[in-house]
């Protein structure tokens, strides 16, 4: 037992014993039902590392009749998957009894792995609980999401590590109570706050900070020497998604604070600078447009020293660009037109295109009158050429730009005022 981590040996046993997700867990709660009934249906416990998914599947385990068997994704293959569900299905059929499978990050199964899952599931031979980090609705088969319920649990927050630890120090039996060791709270307080809600790193952080402590006393100086920090982060999982979306609407909401956070966030995590610096592209002319045309060449900017500088230095560039992109009027104005543009080439019978804007390359197309009609726009005054009409003839008319009253799309907007008049 000496050799086991205490984020092992303080797994909570019982449903009295869970730290955290108290609105999952509520006395009266539909979940709690079905644990004390020995009724749980298939499900799926989406959550960050160290909530407490595979402690709530042990202690389920511990509350069923059923055979409980562990798996992990990781190493787990099809072929034990299918003598498991075999298994199950002879026991079922002979014994009444049933098999829960745990499946810890289940995530890590591909499609096509997942689906051997599938009949086990939809005959009942197996109870299957998946435990997942990764948002179900992208990494989990869509016949077995169907067949399972989705838990979501939260991280705990620090009011809940701040009790976990203290039960550790406590605890006799499981945890470090014959150390006898006092903690100051200041290194509570911040091993709650750099764990992020995970309960295993708390605990992990509390067993260094005992080894290494000269003292009985605890005090921030010892946490902190056997702290590294840890961020949440999978460069292609939920995480990432989560951080970018924030970064981009922090952005098109005008936080340059914000929005570095979120930055600051995703180079400490080593995302890729390249990502980060196509996506500041996009934005420049999909949220700030015309309202201020520099937008773009500064985003542009920024990638290409993304890609001639590299990190860390081209971090600088993208902090520039950040905090420029996010002091910037905004107009979607252009993103609009676009999408109305479409919309018509979608929903409209797309015309042949007039004759008058048609270049007459050959004498045949002179012929044909390709190019009869137009008007140079130079050779008239303010280089507008006066009643010809660009579009096919059934869009003549149909206006998609509509600018705004804000940066230089203001000067834009009364400049279309003037030219559509003509």
């Amino acid at each position: 037992m000496n050799q086991t981590p205490l984020a092992e040996k303080m797994r909570p046993t019982a449903l009295n014993d869970f730290v955290g997700q108290k609105e999952l867990l509520n006395l009266r709660g539909p979940l709690r039902k079905l644990i004390k009934k020995d009724k749980i249906p298939s499900l799926i416990l989406w959550g960050p590392p160290g909530c407490g998914k595979t402690t709530l599947a042990r202690i389920i385990a511990n509350l069923s009749n059923a055979r409980f068997i562990n798996l992990s994704a990781v190493v787990a293959k099809v072929p034990q998957v299918k003598i498991i569900i075999e298994e199950a299905r002879k026991l079922k059929e002979f014994n009444q009894q049933k098999t829960i499978l745990f499946l810890d990050e289940i995530h890590r199964f591909n499609k096509a792995q997942q689906d051997t899952l599938l009949p086990g599931v939809e005959d009942g031979s197996i109870i299957l609980i998946g435990a997942t980090t990764e948002n179900p609705s992208f990494y989990v088969n869509s016949p077995l999401l169907s067949r399972a319920q989705v838990i979501t649990l939260e991280a705990l927050d620090e009011k809940n590590i701040a009790q976990i630890l203290n039960l550790a120090l406590k605890n006799k039996e499981r945890g470090l109570g014959e150390l006898k060791l006092k903690i100051k709270k200041e290194a509570i307080d911040y091993i709650a706050m750099v764990s992020g809600g995970d309960a295993r790193i708390s605990l992990n952080i509390l067993e260094k900070a005992a080894d290494i402590t000269a003292k009985k006393i605890i005090d921030l100086n010892t946490v902190k020497s056997a702290t590294t920090k840890f961020i949440l982060y999978d460069k292609k999982g939920e995480e990432h998604y989560n951080t970018i979306s924030a970064y981009i609407k922090s952005i098109r909401g005008s936080d340059p604070d914000a929005a570095l956070h979120y930055l600051a966030r995703m180079i400490e995590a080593g995302d890729d600078a390249r990502f980060i610096a196509r996506r500041l592209v996009i934005l420049a002319s999909e949220d700030i447009g015309n309202a201020d045309p520099h937008a773009l060449m500064v985003a542009t900017a920024a990638a290409n020293a993304v890609e001639y500088v590299g990190l860390p230095e081209a971090q600088l560039n993208l902090a520039q660009a950040t905090t420029y992109l996010a002091s910037a009027p905004k107009s979607n104005a252009s993103y609009l037109a676009l999408l109305g543009a479409k919309a018509d080439i979608k929903n409209k019978r797309l015309e042949p295109i007039p004759l008058h804007l048609r270049n007459a390359a050959t004498e045949l197309m002179k012929e044909l009158n390709y190019g009869a009609g137009y008007k140079y726009a130079h050779d008239f005054k303010n280089h507008i050429a006066p009643k010809i009409n660009y579009l096919p003839n059934n869009l003549k008319g149909r206006k998609y730009y509509y600018p705004i009253n804000q940066g230089f799309e203001e000067k834009i907007r009364e400049r279309l005022k003037f030219i559509r008049k003509k």
